[in-house]
């Protein structure tokens, strides 16, 4: 078989895209070829990249940036010339480019549906693009959800339950270097670290987690990764709070720094209140570290499933920051509980959430569609 991962962008910068490059560089592994087409992230470049001699991704040149999609024709053209080569094209949702595409290709092959989230904060790029959200979910052989709460509770899907199954995300374990992890251990001595990591936008919550660092005592820290366009107001909270000791806003966390984060850190903590945080793979890189996490129980999303509340971490309810704090303080002063649910975070990962474990089921997917 011979399979196109269809969506999104590239280079990789977020959760869809990651999915879509671990599963082709997965399938090439296994020996099955598997292309990606997607668009590049900056306007009028394209860029061919060979993973295998087999196996590449095409990026093709984007004309504009507008309601988070990247527009471009291109697209289109490509699909058409290139659409017959392959026996299963899995398209990656949302994405309202790769849906047109798909739509105007004329492919009579099989089709995955990847159902990564419902349109939730876009209400005005939603009514352009629900009658081609509409056909691609009736066109899809097989709607893949990343979790079955998601596909279960998702009103774009209630139709169609017959045809859904889940695929969780897996990702390869972070691995800290010791030194690195020693070295922020010492930068915060004495200090309980709670780590979060995502941009600094409101769906993710973080005013809830800087004001919870108000019910907490000086032997916490708070350390935020990431970037975004709360960046400001977040830090003028800290000031306003007086939390400076208390809080720290990291900026953006890379490379061997990030791995040193979750080695280091105490518990991680996923403050997002909205159903755009559908699944979090923050949690399961947090998780594979053997720290137990704490996220809050977010209506109609995946998140709670994959944090099990008392199996891996505490799951509280959101837009509460004593909330937040009490989970928190509840981890880090019960010892036998914190060791309880680090080993329970740890297993969880294995049991579910290995890179290795989404290849296989998405290649046994694959072969029940064609057979």
């Amino acid at each position: 078989m011979r399979i196109l991962q269809l969506g999104k962008f590239y280079p990789v910068q977020g959760g869809v895209e990651k999915v879509m490059y671990d599963l082709l560089v997965g399938l090439s592994e296994k020996g099955i070829p598997c292309d990606m087409l997607c668009a590049h992230v900056e306007t009028g470049k394209e860029e061919l990249i060979e993973v295998t001699p087999q196996n590449k991704v095409i990026c093709v040149k984007t004309l504009v940036k507008k309601y988070a999609t990247m527009i471009s024709p291109q697209m289109i053209t490509m699909l058409r010339r290139i659409a017959p080569q392959y026996d299963i094209i899995h398209v990656h949702h949302p994405d309202p480019m790769a849906a047109l595409a798909l739509w105007l290709s004329g492919y009579k092959g099989k089709v995955v549906l990847h159902w990564h989230s419902d349109i939730v904060k876009q209400k005005f790029l939603l009514s352009l693009y629900q009658p081609l959200q509409n056909w691609l979910i009736r066109r899809a052989d097989l709607v893949v959800g990343t979790t079955p709460v998601y596909i279960a509770q998702s009103p774009c899907l209630a139709g169609v339950q017959q045809k859904c199954t889940y695929l969780p995300i897996g990702i390869e374990p972070i691995v800290p270097d010791a030194a690195a992890v020693e070295r922020i251990r010492q930068q915060y001595e004495g200090k309980k670290i709670i780590f979060s990591l995502g941009r600094l936008v409101h769906y993710k919550g973080y005013r809830y987690l800087v004001d919870a660092a108000r019910y907490l005592d000086d032997n916490y820290v708070v350390l935020i990764g990431g970037s975004g366009e709360l960046h400001d107001e977040l830090q003028a909270q800290i000031n306003r709070h007086n939390l400076n000791d208390r809080v720290k806003l990291l900026g953006r966390v890379s490379g061997d720094d990030l791995a040193a984060y979750y080695g280091a850190c105490d518990v991680y903590c996923l403050s997002s209140v909205m159903k755009t945080e559908a699944f979090a793979i923050v949690q399961i890189e947090a998780m594979s570290c053997g720290k137990p996490v704490v996220c809050c129980n977010i209506k109609g999303s995946g998140v709670p499933w994959v944090n099990r509340d008392g199996e891996s971490g505490l799951v509280v309810e959101p837009e509460s920051a004593e909330a937040l704090a009490d989970a928190i303080r509840r981890l880090t002063d019960d010892s036998a509980l914190y060791q309880q649910l680090s080993a329970g975070a740890k297993s969880r990962y294995e049991q579910l959430f290995r890179k290795e474990k989404m290849i296989s089921r998405c290649c046994e997917l694959y072969q029940q569609l064609l057979h």
